[in-house]
C-alpha cells in the first residue's frame, strides 16, 4: 500500500476525525512545546511498534519539517498502513489548531 501527501492547509480536515490517528512523530519534549491539538506523540523510534494497535485507523503523520514523516510513511505505507504525511512539518503549518503544554500552568 501506498501513502499520501498532505499540505498543512488540509490537516485541519484529520484532526479530531473518527477513524483516523494524528500522530506527531517527534520527541516528547519537542511536542510539549509545540504541537497540534488532537495529535498523539509517539516519537519515530516507537512507531512501528506502537502502531500495531491503530491498524485500523488512517494514520496522520508529522514531525518538524516534514522529512522525518516522509520516512515514517514509506515504511509504515509499505506495510500495509493507511498512512498521509503532512508536507513542511510542523513549521509549515499556519492554522489555528496549535497547542503548548508549556503555556498550561
Amino acid at each position: 500500500m501506498e501513502f499520501e501527501t498532505i499540505s498543512p492547509r488540509e490537516i485541519d480536515a484529520f484532526l479530531f476525525q473518527e477513524g483516523v490517528c494524528v500522530i506527531d512523530i517527534r520527541e516528547p519534549r519537542e511536542f510539549r512545546r509545540l504541537h497540534l491539538k488532537g495529535a498523539v506523540c509517539i516519537p519515530y523510534e516507537q512507531l512501528e511498534e506502537r502502531a500495531r494497535f491503530l491498524k485500523n485507523q488512517t494514520l496522520v503523520l508529522y514531525c518538524e519539517r516534514g522529512g522525518t514523516s516522509l520516512k515514517a510513511a514509506r515504511e509504515l505505507g509499505g506495510k500495509g498502513y493507511r498512512v498521509k504525511t503532512m508536507i513542511g512539518g510542523i513549521q509549515a503549518y499556519k492554522g489555528r489548531n496549535l497547542e503548548s503544554y508549556l503555556d498550561q500552568r
